[in-house]
């Protein structure tokens, strides 16, 4: 009977208006803008893909991520010894960098407090595997980075004007006190996550495009300070027997890192989760179906949950079906 109800021409449009996964392919109430909830479900379900992806491709993925952000501080000494100094001119190419990766698809430390951690929220991933991601991402990014560097400290690709600037753009950092670089470093991870939420409300490569090369032109303009960045940064620093590698991680590396991760999970992540609470729980209820970790598998498990947005459309209008045939 129920099979007979339903409107052949609104399976086609809800099919061509939904990904294979299930996450909204255009929006419910305007087609070419998502609502909150609706950019929440299409992280969700590109997490719950990526989340429990292999050791080995998520490692290389970092790894080009980080050897990527080699060309931003490339980008930013090169600019800076042409122009004189002027900040406008000298960040041009900053982003340069980071566009690689976002539209490469490339893995970045930063770009990780967003996704996984909803998941994490979500009870859809355990929380050690959110620190084994988190920590085989920034290994490889922070290997890319320090390859990068050894390139640039052992060859000729900085002239010797270039050379002396990149020394005097990476001090700065190392002389920048502890709190101001964590604060600073808070800003500059509510600027990454932020670009990974809208980049999950566009549908099109030149929006994203432009996206990513304005949000992080702010910050080389901002004076703010990204992680591998910053770790490149350093490593080109040691490499010249410019810094010690011990003092610089600790006064430098690490304030950065845990105002980057702080400021994208906490301003960005779950301000956006609560404000997107009650619309996602109607989804849960309409699928019907318990998908969520328990409480030890989510605090101590390797476990992956199922995303509550449903994978396959016509297993879940089956299973309406079925319940609405029983009552």
């Amino acid at each position: 009977m129920a099979d007979e109800d339903t409107d052949p021409e609104e399976s086609v449009r809800e099919a061509v208006e939904r990904s294979r996964s299930g996450a909204p392919a255009v929006g419910a109430v305007v087609r070419d803008r998502f609502e909150t909830h609706e950019v929440f479900q299409r992280i969700i379900v590109a997490a719950d893909e990526e989340i429990d992806t292999g050791t080995r491709e998520l490692f290389f993925s970092a790894l080009a991520a980080g050897f990527s952000i080699t060309i931003t501080f490339l980008a930013l000494a090169s600019m800076t010894a042409k122009t004189d100094g002027d900040p406008l001119l000298s960040a041009v190419l900053y982003p340069l960098g980071f566009v690689y990766i976002i539209l490469g698809g490339y893995q970045l430390y930063t770009e990780n407090t967003l996704p996984p951690v909803a998941l994490v929220l979500e009870r859809l991933a355990s929380i050690p595997t959110l620190l084994r991601t988190w920590g085989v991402v920034l290994l490889g990014n922070f290997a890319g980075g320090a390859f990068g560097a050894l390139v640039l400290a052992y060859t000729g690709v900085f002239s010797p004007e270039t050379t002396a600037v990149a020394i005097d753009i990476s001090q700065k950092g190392i002389e920048t006190p502890w709190w101001d670089l964590f604060f600073k470093a808070g800003f500059a991870g509510l600027v990454v996550a932020g670009v990974v939420w809208l980049d999950y409300a566009s549908r099109d490569t030149i929006s994203r495009l432009v996206l990513v090369y304005i949000a992080f032109l702010v910050i080389p303009l901002a004076d703010l300070f990204h992680v591998v960045v910053s770790f490149t940064e350093l490593m080109y620093l040691v490499y010249l027997g410019e810094a010690a590698l011990l003092s610089g991680l600790f006064g430098f590396v690490l304030p950065v890192l845990l105002g980057n991760t702080i400021g994208g999970v906490l301003l960005v992540t779950v301000v956006n989760y609560f404000q997107t609470t009650e619309r996602r729980l109607e989804s849960a209820r309409e699928d019907g179906v318990e998908r969520q970790l328990s409480i030890s598998e989510w605090l101590g498990g390797g476990s992956v949950g199922r995303t509550y947005v449903p994978a396959d459309r016509d297993d879940t209008r089956r299973r309406r079906r079925r319940r609405d045939d029983d009552d």
